[in-house]
């Protein structure tokens, strides 16, 4: 006899199999992942006990799966953490209108351009001097939370005061520069640092720190390495390596929301 399959069945499945995929791209490469396999295979052994009636093994797996899912939360705080900025962040990437750009579209739109190309150009002449640099461009999510450690500017954007603060000599190179609403809001910010670990080996500090921001704002976050002068871009936790300036420019123009 078949069981009957109606359409919120179908639907159920593939909502279920959409959390547990965005979930697995979460915790990926993480220490996470090897612990939420470790709890699959015991949650898989509680079943089988169950199925084989085992009394007493099921019952004490059974306390110790119950007792588990508060520790799970415990233990995945960082993971959920990250799963629900995602889900918001990319609501708030989605969502068309905007207050702010319904006031002011216009001077938005005629600007963007050249803020793209004063950042370009920044990352044009560090690359060239291998000078370091982090630099977080801000859309929806605001930055102010990540200013407290570091030095207010409300500065206009150009080229030559990016290339000024990062320079190796002056008090503001070390740690991230933060631009939002068209302005250098601030610099020597640090910034929370991924805990990926399947990375590759040639990514430092600087680049862990560009994924970390990533995945806790929506944010653009443009990297220029100081051993290679390579141009990289994270964004949502995933890093773009050894990019033209040309690519660079196409990411900021198009995916950054000015």
């Amino acid at each position: 006899m078949l069981i009957p399959v109606t359409v919120l069945d179908i639907i159920d499945i593939f909502l279920v199999a959409f959390i547990l995929f965005q979930l697995y791209r979460i915790i990926k490469g993480t220490a996470a992942m090897s612990i939420f396999i470790a709890v699959f295979l015991i949650y898989l052994l509680w079943l089988i006990v169950k199925a084989l009636n085992m009394e007493l093994a099921s019952s004490l797996m059974g306390q110790v799966i119950g007792v588990g899912v508060i520790a799970l939360i415990v233990v995945f705080q960082q993971e959920v953490r990250r799963f629900l900025l995602m889900i918001g962040n990319r609501y708030i990437r989605n969502t068309r209108f905007s207050f702010r750009r319904f006031l002011t579209n216009d001077v938005y739109d005629n600007a963007g351009p050249a803020i793209v190309e004063e950042i370009v150009r920044a990352a044009e002449s560090l690359s060239a001097k291998k000078i370091g640099a982090l630099m977080v461009i801000g859309r929806q999510t605001r930055l102010g939370s990540y200013t407290d450690e570091g030095q207010m500017l409300n500065a206009e954007i150009s080229s030559k005061l990016l290339e000024t603060i990062f320079f190796k000599n002056t008090p503001l190179h070390d740690g991230a520069v933060l631009i939002e609403d068209r302005r250098i809001m601030a610099a020597r910010c640090p910034l929370p640092v991924t805990d990926q670990f399947k990375l590759p080996t040639n990514l430092g500090m600087r680049h862990r720190a560009a994924i970390g921001m990533s995945e806790h704002t929506d944010a653009i976050v443009v990297v220029v390495s100081e051993e290679t002068g390579r141009i990289s871009v994270a964004e949502s936790g995933v890093i773009r390596e050894s990019l033209k300036l040309s690519e660079l420019r196409n990411i900021l123009l198009v995916e950054k929301v000015w």
